[in-house]
């Protein structure tokens, strides 16, 4: 067992009302919970298969330097990044707009 977060923007109620079978919804589409790794990659499915044109985080405990690990699904201008086996987010600039 390991502690979850998972952070939701823009996905379906549908997905939302999904994941609130698994996770206790904290903030509005922010889950919390304590799963197995089998119930922790089932929600990944759920969440691939599901989060059309949102974005989605996922972040749990492991053994890792770090102490955890996390995925991203959908556009978002925060990106993982591998740095000597630690796991950190780069910041993409926003695109500026030629006016």
């Amino acid at each position: 067992m390991s502690f979850l977060v998972v952070v939701t923007e823009n996905v379906p109620p549908r997905l939302r009302g999904r994941m609130a079978i698994w996770l206790l919804e904290v903030r509005a589409g922010v889950y919390i919970g304590n799963v197995s790794r089998r119930t922790r990659e089932m929600i990944w499915q759920q969440l691939s298969e599901g989060h059309e044109d949102g974005n989605v985080v996922m972040a749990w405990a492991s053994n890792h330097e770090s102490g955890y690990e996390f995925q991203t699904l959908g556009p978002n201008r925060r990106l993982p990044v591998e740095f000597d086996g630690l796991y950190l987010v780069a910041f993409q600039p926003q695109e500026s707009s030629d006016l």
